[in-house]
């Protein structure tokens, strides 16, 4: 078992938000930031996972992540990328 450093509070917060919203089998502290949210690889959520994940974060966070953005695939492409777009938002 290997214990990841998060680069950020936003990045645990996450971490700990994807494992409780979807009840995953795994520690927050064994994601791996880097790793692909979606698909087959890394942790491997597919669509329902990602609207839950959305919906969590409106509710955390107080902005909308739209289901019709083009930089969707950027956003959700790993654990890394989301906390950067959640920490951008928040500082607007």
């Amino acid at each position: 078992m290997t214990i990841v450093q998060f680069a950020t509070t936003v990045e645990r917060e996450l971490a700990d938000m994807l494992v409780e919203v979807l009840h995953l089998e795994t520690s927050a502290s064994e994601i791996d930031a880097e790793a692909p949210l979606y698909g087959d690889q890394g942790l491997g959520l597919d669509s329902i996972d990602i609207l839950e994940i959305a919906v969590a974060i409106s509710k955390k966070y107080g902005f909308k992540l739209r289901s019709d953005d083009p930089d969707n695939g950027r956003i959700f492409a790993s654990l890394r990328a989301l906390a950067a777009h959640i920490a951008e938002r928040r500082s607007q």
